[in-house]
């Protein structure tokens, strides 16, 4: 049953503590029979009539402890806006949302721009703390801005590393400490010249970006050489013709069947944020080669389970969106028409006789849109140049 009074109040505190606080924060601290926090935001607190408790590693740990006090008045601590990279969502998820109440303060990344003089509503924001670097990738362009939440300060020094190696070594790194508090401390370097040893956390680190690195496009269809791949790739106008079809929503997840370097799977997780993919792959050297360019790409969210379909989706949901890019037979697409789900965009894609005949009949028995894909490319004949053509395809598109 849902509590009448919210008993939990999740406060955001800054470095600069108790200071900072608002007035009904500091009524929430004194009322509270438990506050709850990391060491560094307990430390923050003036003398209180609470049980302090030290807030776990891992996070995750933490939750049980605190749902086991519910009714009683607790106070969680987050850093600055527990709803912004923080731990107000992931503690809201457990709650009716008559338990809680927060109350932040100013974020990391409103500070940082502040401090720099940066429109933040122009500016990429990361929170990278267990993240990989490789999220930014797609954000990489000469003239951009962002701001990153990094876990301390080596990760500094791999973030410098990092520029460089992608061609943005000329960016200017902004190295800011203690934001917001009695030990604030702000620094600038190229990233190519970074060398320091001496960055305390909390950190975040603003980029002004420039280099000669490659960009990648915003579009659907990114060139292959992206990519690393032994042939078995689907091809970039097909795959933004692919893409189109299985018409990513934010939030959704696709298989990607017969992945090979799941290059649709990585754009499909490029769409955004709280994009989801598996990719289904037989081959074990193709399986590590597409979790490698995930990697690499900032497709991290991507999930590469080793296994022959149909075989390797039963016992499975379907998901909003399917994509079979190898291994298409019968038995597979009754396989994926049998399992249970909500609504699910199957995109199929075909290359021989035998595949095209098979998409036929089903399209026949289930409707959807038939495309047959023809394309040619300039290549040299002789002492001139004529049309070599490709194999023709065809794309099945249809809702479960």
């Amino acid at each position: 049953m849902a509590a009448e009074s919210p008993w939990l109040t999740i406060i955001g505190i800054g470095e600069d503590g108790a200071a900072g606080l608002s007035s009904a924060a500091h009524a929430a601290l004194e009322q509270a029979r438990i506050v709850t926090g990391a060491p560094r935001q307990l430390a923050l607190l003036p003398p209180l009539k609470a049980e302090l408790l030290t807030w776990p590693v891992p996070f995750d740990d933490g939750v049980a402890p605190l749902l086991a006090r519910r009714g009683e008045p607790v106070v969680l601590l987050a850093s600055g806006d527990p709803f912004w990279f923080g731990a107000g969502a992931s503690i809201a998820r457990h709650l009716d949302p008559s338990e809680w109440i927060g109350l932040p303060a100013p974020s990391s990344f409103s500070i940082a721009a502040a401090r720099l003089g940066w429109s933040l509503q122009d500016v990429v924001c990361h929170g990278l703390h267990a993240a990989p670097l490789a999220r930014l990738r797609r954000d990489l362009v000469p003239g951009g801005r962002a701001i990153l939440l990094l876990r301390d300060g080596a990760a500094v020094g791999e973030l410098a590393t990092y520029l460089v190696e992608a061609g943005f070594g000329a960016s200017t790194l902004y190295v800011m400490e203690s934001l917001g508090g009695p030990r604030e401390r702000i620094r600038a370097v190229r990233a190519d010249a970074y060398a320091w040893d001496n960055v305390a956390h909390p950190v975040a680190a603003g980029i002004a970006m420039a280099g000669d690195g490659e960009v990648m496009p915003r579009a659907s269809g990114i060139a292959d050489s992206w990519f690393e791949h032994d042939g078995q790739i689907t091809k970039r106008p097909v795959r933004a013709l692919t893409l189109s079809a299985l018409a990513p929503l934010p939030g959704e997840t696709l298989w990607d069947i017969g992945a090979g370097s799941g290059s649709v799977a990585i754009e499909w997780l490029l769409c955004g944020p709280r994009m989801q993919a598996i990719a289904f792959e037989a081959d074990p050297v193709r399986a590590a080669r597409g979790r490698a360019n995930a990697a690499r790409l900032g497709g991290d969210r991507l999930s590469v389970i080793e296994g022959r379909a149909p075989a390797i989706l039963e016992g499975r949901k379907r998901p909003n969106a399917i994509f079979v890019g190898g291994g298409l037979s019968e038995a597979l697409l009754e396989a994926i028409l049998g399992l249970p789900g909500e609504r699910t965009r199957l995109v199929a894609n075909a290359v021989t006789l035998e595949s095209e005949a098979l998409l036929a009949q089903w399209q026949a028995r289930l409707g959807g849109e038939l495309l047959r894909i023809e394309m040619a490319s300039a290549a040299p004949l002789g002492t001139r140049r004529g049309w070599k053509a490709s194999y023709p395809l065809v794309q099945w598109s249809v809702t479960l």
